[in-house]
């Protein structure tokens, strides 16, 4: 019979090893990443497939359901710290095809029929050009969505930080102008 492996060294503490921290800008991602943040879901007038003519406003927005808008939320938890956090969209920036962009703050209006020909109060835009020099003869519109998500982990004086995650869509619309017969 052989005695003790010199190589172990076994000793009585009182108190238990600390454990490696756990940052909470880590557990924070995991929480992000169990939530769903998709593209904006575009609504535009005139209408992908239909015409629009130069002059004329354009109204942009977008679905604000919790997955394309906000807010979504999720809690994730990892070796003692629990971190909730809330993502909402905190502007888009369309891309309108013509050289131009515009920032929206908030999801835009829908337009509906009886606006008639005003402007949109909060995201719109109106071409000065046609689209039948740009390829397939539409200008790609393209809708980037900036998300702030928000954390903070659960507790008394619990940390707190922010993450921004960014997606986008684009549609093709078709600008024409009027042409008056006498």
């Amino acid at each position: 019979m052989t005695g003790p492996d010199p190589a172990i060294d076994i000793f009585w503490a009182a108190e238990a090893p600390e454990a490696d921290a756990i940052d909470p800008a880590v557990v924070a991602q995991m929480a992000l990443d169990k939530m769903t943040l998709a593209p904006p879901a575009i609504d535009i007038n005139p209408k992908p497939g239909g015409k629009g003519l130069v002059g004329m406003p354009v109204w942009m927005a977008v679905d604000q359901s919790p997955t394309t808008y906000g807010p979504n939320s999720a809690t994730a938890a990892a070796g003692g710290v629990t971190v909730t956090a809330t993502a909402k969209v905190q502007s888009i920036v369309w891309s309108m095809g013509d050289g131009t962009s515009v920032t929206c703050n908030g999801p835009g209006t829908v337009y509906q029929k009886s606006f008639g020909m005003k402007q949109s109060p909060d995201c719109g835009h109106v071409y000065r050009q046609t689209s039948s020099e740009q390829p397939g003869g539409t200008f790609k519109v393209s809708a980037t969505a900036t998300w702030a998500v928000d954390w903070q982990v659960a507790g008394d004086g619990g940390q707190s930080g922010q993450l921004t995650e960014v997606r986008d869509a684009a549609v093709a619309v078709t600008i024409v102008e009027s042409q008056a017969v006498n």
